[in-house]
Formats: C-alpha cells, sequence, structure tokens
C-alpha cells in the first residue's frame, strides 16, 4: 500500500505542472490550445470556438494533455497525455475518429506528413506507431492498436517528429541524445535500423524543428536544450554544423544568481524558410529571436534595430518582450501560409476562481523571413483588440476573455515550476526504484525485436 502511495504522489506531482501547449493549423484555418485536461479550439475562418464531437467511447481527455499536434495538411490533429489516450480527430468536423490506447503516459506525438501513421511515445522511452485508413472520411475508425517500433530504454522521449520525406523518424530524449532511425515500412516489424545519432547536446533535449534551405530545398534539424543551446544539424548523417548559445546574452546574465537550469530552451518555431527562429526560455519574460543562414550553415542572434523591443537592453539581447506582462511562453506556434507567431502561457497548477484552468495567448505580427537579420519596428507583440476574432478567441482559448494580474503572476511561477519538473531529470530514492522497474515496458519491446 505504501508502495502504491507513492507512485499516486509522484503521479499527483507531474499531473499539476503540464505546461499550456498551443497548436496552429497549417494554413491558420484554426488555432487550439491545450492546458490541463481542457482542449480548445477556436475557428479562425468563421471567428468561432469549436466544439469537439468525440464518438470513440471514451469522452475527452481525464488528465493533462502533455501533446497535440496538426497533420502536414491540417486534415487531422492529435492529442495525448497522462490519461493514456491518444486522441486522433479530423479538423473539417472536430470528430475523434479514434482513441488509441497507451501502457504508459504520453510524452510527445508525430504525424507523418502523408498523413498515414501517427506515431507517440510514452514516459518509458517507447515509440509507438499507429497506421491510419480512412480518416478523411470523416468516420470512426475501428479500435486501432499501436505498435511498438523502437526503445530509448527508460529515458523520456521529449520530443518527436517525422522527416519530411517520410523516411525517418527522429527522438529526442532527456538523456542528451537525438536519435534518427529509418520509419520501416511495416511498423510491426520495429524500426531496428538507426540512420545516426545527433550529439553534442550536454542537457536534455527539449524541443525539435525542421527547416528547409530555399536555395537547394534540403532539409536540416534545429533543437533545443537545457544547456542553454539550439542546434543546427545535418540530420541524415548526425553532424553538427552549428551551434548558439542563447543562455550568455546580456538580459540573461543580468539577472544575478540565476540558476543555469533556469536558461532551458523550452520551445522552438521557424519561419517557412528558416531564416528566423524564435525561441522559448524558461524564465525568459518574452521571445528571443535567432537568425539562421543556411547557405552558411550558421545560428545567430538578430540583430535588433527601431522600437521593437523597448529599451536598449533589450535591443541588445534581442529579445521581443509581452508590454505590461509577465510572460514566459511554454509553446510557440506557427501557420505555414502565415507571418504570425502564436505564444500561450500557462500550466495546470493555475488556481483561480476560475474552474477550468487559464492560459494566456498573445501573437507576434511579423514573424517572416524579412526580418531574418533585424527585429524591424512592424514585429510587433499585437493587443488583445487586434487579435483574430478578439474577444471570442481569448475567451475560447484562456478559460477568460479578462485575465486579473495576480492570475498572470501566479501562472508566471507555476510556468516556472512547471518547465522544471517537466525537463529535469528525477532522482528517486533507492528503496523506490525496484519498485519503478516492475513497471518498465523496454524489456517487453525487446523480446518482440
Amino acid at each position: 500500500m505504501e508502495e502504491t502511495n507513492m507512485d499516486d504522489c509522484e503521479h499527483n506531482r507531474e499531473s499539476e505542472v503540464a505546461p499550456a501547449l498551443i497548436a496552429v493549423h497549417p494554413t491558420q484555418k484554426s488555432v487550439a490550445v491545450a492546458v490541463g485536461s481542457n482542449l480548445r479550439v477556436f475557428n479562425l475562418q468563421e471567428g468561432c470556438s469549436v466544439s469537439l464531437v468525440d464518438d470513440s467511447g471514451v469522452h475527452m481527455h481525464k488528465d493533462s494533455i502533455r501533446a497535440i499536434r496538426y497533420g502536414a495538411e491540417g486534415k487531422l490533429f492529435v492529442s495525448a497525455g497522462d490519461d493514456k489516450l491518444v486522441k486522433i480527430w479530423v479538423t473539417d468536423s472536430w470528430r475523434c475518429i479514434s482513441s488509441v490506447s497507451s501502457e504508459k503516459r504520453v510524452t510527445a506525438v508525430a504525424i507523418s506528413n502523408d498523413g498515414r501513421f501517427v506515431s507517440f511515445a510514452d514516459k518509458f522511452g517507447v515509440i509507438y506507431a499507429v497506421e491510419i485508413e480512412g480518416s478523411h472520411e470523416n468516420q470512426s475508425l475501428p479500435n486501432k492498436k499501436a505498435v511498438p517500433i523502437l526503445a530509448h530504454y527508460c529515458s523520456i522521449i521529449t520530443s518527436l517528429e517525422f522527416s519530411p520525406d517520410g523516411r525517418y523518424i527522429i527522438s529526442a530524449d532527456r538523456d542528451f541524445k537525438i536519435r534518427v532511425s529509418v520509419f520501416p515500412e511495416k511498423p510491426s516489424d520495429g524500426a531496428h535500423e538507426i540512420q545516426c545519432f545527433c550529439l553534442g547536446h550536454s542537457e536534455f533535449v527539449s524541443c525539435l524543428a525542421f527547416i528547409c534551405s530555399q536555395d537547394s530545398q534540403q532539409w536540416y534539424l534545429l533543437s533545443g536544450g537545457g544547456d542553454s543551446t539550439v542546434r543546427l544539424w545535418d540530420f541524415t548523417c548526425g553532424s553538427l554544423l552549428d551551434t548558439c548559445h542563447v543562455g550568455e546574452t546580456g538580459l540573461l546574465q543580468s539577472k544575478e544568481g540565476i540558476d543555469d537550469r533556469l536558461l532551458a530552451v523550452t520551445d522552438l518555431c521557424a519561419t517557412p524558410g528558416g531564416s528566423l527562429i524564435a525561441v522559448a526560455i524558461q524564465s525568459l519574460a518574452g521571445v528571443m529571436l535567432l537568425s539562421c543562414n543556411l547557405s552558411a550553415k550558421s545560428l545567430h542572434v538578430a540583430r535588433a534595430t527601431g522600437s521593437s523591443c523597448g529599451n536598449s537592453l533589450l535591443q541588445k539581447c534581442r529579445v521581443v518582450p509581452i508590454p505590461g506582462e509577465t510572460f514566459i511562453p511554454t509553446s510557440l506556434a506557427a501557420a505555414s501560409s502565415s507571418n504570425q507567431l502564436w505564444m500561450v502561457m500557462g500550466a495546470s497548477t493555475l488556481c483561480t476562481s476560475h474552474s477550468a484552468p487559464l492560459a494566456r495567448v498573445k501573437v507576434l505580427d511579423g514573424f517572416c523571413e524579412s526580418n531574418q537579420d533585424s527585429v524591424e519596428q512592424e514585429a510587433c507583440v499585437l493587443e488583445d483588440k487586434d487579435l483574430p476574432g478578439s474577444e471570442q478567441l481569448l475567451q475560447t482559448l484562456q478559460g477568460s476573455s479578462v485575465i486579473e494580474k495576480d492570475a498572470l503572476s501566479a501562472a508566471a511561477e507555476a510556468v516556472k515550476r512547471a518547465m522544471c519538473n517537466l525537463l529535469i531529470k528525477k532522482q528517486y530514492p533507492s528503496e523506490n526504484r525496484e519498485f519503478r522497474k516492475r513497471g518498465r515496458n523496454d524489456k517487453r519491446v525487446d523480446k518482440k525485436k
């Protein structure tokens, strides 16, 4: 009984610190926010909230959502999390066409560019694949069983991506590794062929993103991590092309006594051509912008000019702050057809008088290729009244159109705890380890090889 209670306590702690997530339809038809167990979707074309329809037999999520993702064409959407469910939605009607069960809590999801496969990873580092058939006919799928394809063996997967050409599945974990695996023609056979490892991070890898050279049409991989770096890779051979140390800027160094662990990169988002990269940092109020020159295979902090950054210190540090607010983004997203960067701040620990957890949504306008070398005045954070859908959008995605200052302060503190507990590897007492090992499923995957 005592061991069960210990595991329950661990579950409660991790559930309390789920950060808010945001995802945007590729053509900005809709935007989705997940905070706690709430999944909220706003239709940007029609200017109204979306009613989710779940005919899968399991009604919505019952625990914190840890991953959300639109497919490359925007026809599919996937949500997953601590309730061990991976829910697959069609976005024309926002019906859940399938709920796939996981043995462990889910930490990351990915959708292949052709929409044929959904892949997800659980908290013990096992990666599964589900083949999707008939998803565009808006019909519920028969019960699907996920098949394990590879494992990182007890290292939590923090990010999961299919390569744009569908040849590889890339997985990053809390033990500093990025693994590039050949995605099998038959997932039931397993993804045993390792193309390469991208090794170089000295702390956990937190996020991945692909960028494409407009000149050569070659794809590259970006990664961010707990070592306060953003790295550029040739993922086909594991070659590290460049490293940008975002924690060495004047603004972050000016905070006396700040723990280096609070300078972790928590999310990345790039413009379609990959020349401008937005970076969310664990304790940074605002978003940092990097410039990427794929011809020279280099990364550097974008120059700040004009008045967009507000004061000389922020200009020097190339950080776009949120005017009048302490806004620490937990997730970033952008549509491939828009010049807007969407940001959300929030965590499931936020306690307010509202029954639903709150999230704060902001949009940076002017997030485009022409600003890769400088953050011009037109690159600015929109006021709430200027957002698409304005008050109704905020009511839907935030849980309230107006959030009080005290609630924002509470959200900022909750976000700091959320990021720390999510990314820092836990150390368990020795007496707990044998009990936890009984729940491992990596041995089961090994037997199938």
